[in-house]
Formats: structure tokens, sequence, C-alpha cells
């Protein structure tokens, strides 16, 4: 059971079970991902492993002309290390057996089998500063002449009883751009060629958005 991958969202399609009935999908490119840092209880106080992902080089397949980003020296010395010389990202999974990962260690695309049952987290794609009606689903003005109310809020509360706006009123703002987890996606095929995962359903962003991979416990 592999402890967790990094990858990018390559897009999506649809495939045929043996009944021909269409399968959304989505394809996953899946590290390398290589064991830069082994921290113990003894000296961080925790068990886990942290996993190094060269994120410009795979967005780069995907996403032609994309620059790759200069590593500071603190970085460059830290994953010297490893010997790992292109990294973008750095994420740890914890784990109960440290002992058993080896510096310089590398997971792929080998970690998972058809059989294994993810999480994925991501990113939601961004959309910006949106009104009550996008982000919330709020009911327009009437759209016929002389009105001024077209897709404006309305009342936000009361006048002087409680002369405030109550926390957690649905306003405009932001909309996406936000951490989400999407769980129990079964891994449907493994193309090891390739080096991509077709998982079933959807996960969270746009093309070439990083992807954490986690497999769920039996």
């Amino acid at each position: 059971m592999p402890i967790g991958s990094l990858g990018i969202k390559v897009g999506m399609t649809q495939i045929f079970d043996e009944k021909n009935v269409s399968i959304p999908v989505t394809l996953i490119k899946v590290g390398p991902c290589t064991v830069t840092q082994i921290k113990t209880i003894t000296t961080d106080g925790y068990n886990a492993v942290q996993l190094g992902f060269g994120l410009s080089e795979a967005r780069s397949e995907i996403k032609k002309g994309l620059k790759k980003s200069l590593q500071k020296k603190p970085l460059q010395g830290h994953l010297k290390k490893s010997g790992l010389t292109n990294c973008s990202y750095l994420k740890e999974y914890h784990v109960n057996k440290p002992e058993d990962f080896v510096l310089g260690q590398t997971f792929d695309i080998d970690s998972f089998s058809t059989s294994t049952v993810v999480d994925i987290k991501g990113k939601t794609i961004g959309k910006g500063f949106t009104g009550t009606v996008k982000k919330h689903n709020f009911g327009r003005g009437p759209m016929s002449h002389g009105s001024k109310n077209h897709r404006a809020p309305g009342s936000i509360g009361a006048g002087s009883t409680p002369g405030r706006v109550y926390p957690g009123k649905r306003m405009a703002g932001r909309l996406g751009g936000k951490p989400i987890t999407i769980k129990n996606l079964s891994i449907l095929k493994v193309d090891k060629d390739e080096n991509l995962l077709l998982v079933k359903g959807s996960v969270p962003g746009k093309l070439g958005n990083l992807l954490n991979i986690i497999p769920c416990m039996p």
C-alpha cells in the first residue's frame, strides 16, 4: 500500500466497460516522487516521510512554454541529500514505520493498482470575485424597464435592532480557489507506458492542477 503521491491533472475522457456503459474518468500524471526527508519521533517529534515532486517538469509536458521556477540555495542544500535536482513541491505523509523508507527512494505509478481506492486533494478552479446570484444561487430581481434591482443582493439585515450584520451572512465575494478533497475514487486503469492513472469521476481543479493522491485505508 503506497503512502501517497503527487500528480498533475491531465484532463477528462470516457471509457467503456464490458457492458458498453460509458464511464467518465480523469487522467492524472503521477510522480515520480522522491523521499527527501525522513522524520522520526526522536528527531522531529513525529513519524513522517517527506516527498519531493518536480512540478515544473510535469506541467511543462502538458503546458508548453512554462518557465521553470528557480530554487533557493537553502532548498538546494536540502534536496542535495536525496540527490533530487529539480523539485517544486514538498509534501509530508505520516507513517507508522519510518525505518521502512530510504532517503532518495522513488515512488511512481507502480505504487498503485486497479484495486486501490484513493482520496484526491486539490485546489478548485478560481472564479474571482462573484455576486450573490452566481456564488449562492440567489434569485434575481425583475428585469422589466425601470427596475434597478436586477442582480443586487438586497437587504443584508434589520435597522436599529440588531443594528449590525450577523456573521456568516451570504454576500458577494471570492469564489473557488480553495482546497477540497474528493473521497473514495476508484482507480480503473494504470497506464505504466504513459505514467497515467485513470480515476473514476472528476477531481478538483483545471488542466495542470497539482493533486495529492492518498490511498484509502482498507
